[in-house]
């Protein structure tokens, strides 16, 4: 009888856990470009890893980032200049916001 309490006891525990980090959620990245018709692609860069978005409207927004220090490039087309911002944060469970990039003509 008190290796079943014990167990029931464990499982609870471990159900409990398993339960409590599936409500974490992974952070994100989002802005606003302008002009439109400047932007080319738009890329997150983490280390090794790189996450590409095509141009769409001008607003751009990355999900499921895991928390960390990104780098954000926007590649562009002439005559525009690339732009690059470096040490964008990013923590779980938020966006966060870099506002709008107005790119600039070389």
């Amino acid at each position: 009888m008190k290796t079943l309490k014990t167990t029931i006891a464990g499982l609870t525990v471990i159900s409990l856990t398993l339960f409590a980090f599936t409500q974490i959620k992974k952070g994100g990245i989002r802005g606003r470009i302008t002009p439109v018709e400047g932007v080319q692609e738009i890329q997150v860069i983490s280390g090794k890893d790189t996450l590409r978005l095509a141009a769409g409207n001008g607003n751009f927004q990355f999900n499921n980032l895991k928390a960390g220090t990104y780098k954000v490039w926007i590649k562009t087309n002439l005559p525009y200049k690339e732009y690059t911002l470096q040490e964008v944060p990013v923590i779980d469970s938020a966006t966060t916001d870099i506002g709008q990039i107005k790119l600039l003509q070389n």
